[in-house]
């Protein structure tokens, strides 16, 4: 019935459901968007690489205040802070990828993995429903990834770095509805 509150999308969800789940998908899409406008506004030296990277950063505070509902001020605040180092980790990985410095890459990618395990190992102990080995298996996935496009960009390979865009977007998807499926079955009476 047209401009019922009681409406119910096919396949039966809810509308907090189908709300929740666009707006974590929306989230992801943009965390990978802005990550590759980063690295290209770094690899190629534009004059918005400021301005790009300050809008990658609030990624992380958009996730916190989309998470607070479920998990407190604290609880979204330490997946924001988990995923800030995510971003400024990487950036440090290109930046020395960029400048030949194999070394100070290696490090940065180390501690990236590091960073991953911590995220999944997080994400794992606040909701039942999402498993830290599947979150590691993801990160890692999407690390993989976003390396590759970053590599592709750096050796000007550009059309496997879109074809990687594809992959890398395919997956944020995925790693978005991991996550709000894990957090519709947590709290269950918060989609009523």
């Amino acid at each position: 019935m047209p401009g019922s509150n009681s409406y119910s999308p096919p396949g039966g969800i809810s509308r907090a459901e189908l709300a929740l789940m666009n707006h974590i998908r929306m989230l992801w899409e943009q965390h990978v968007v802005w990550t590759r406008l980063a690295i290209l506004s770094m690899v190629f030296n534009l004059p918005d690489v400021d301005l790009v990277t300050n809008r990658l950063l609030r990624n992380p505070v958009d996730f916190e205040n989309a998470l607070k509902t479920y998990y407190g001020n604290a609880g979204a605040k330490k997946f924001a802070d988990l995923l800030t180092s995510h971003l400024v980790i990487a950036s440090q990985l290109v930046k020395a990828a960029k400048a030949g410095d194999s070394n100070a890459a290696a490090d940065a990618e180390k501690k990236w993995y590091a960073n991953a395990d911590e995220i999944a190992a997080y994400l794992g102990s606040i909701n039942p429903y999402w498993s830290q080995q599947d979150w590691k298996t993801m990160l890692y996935k999407h690390l993989a990834l976003t390396k590759a496009e970053a590599v592709n960009m750096l050796t000007k390979n550009y059309s496997a770095g879109i074809s990687t865009f594809d992959e890398i977007e395919k997956q944020a998807l995925a790693m978005a509805d991991v996550m709000s499926s894990g957090i519709i079955r947590q709290f269950p009476d918060k989609f009523k």
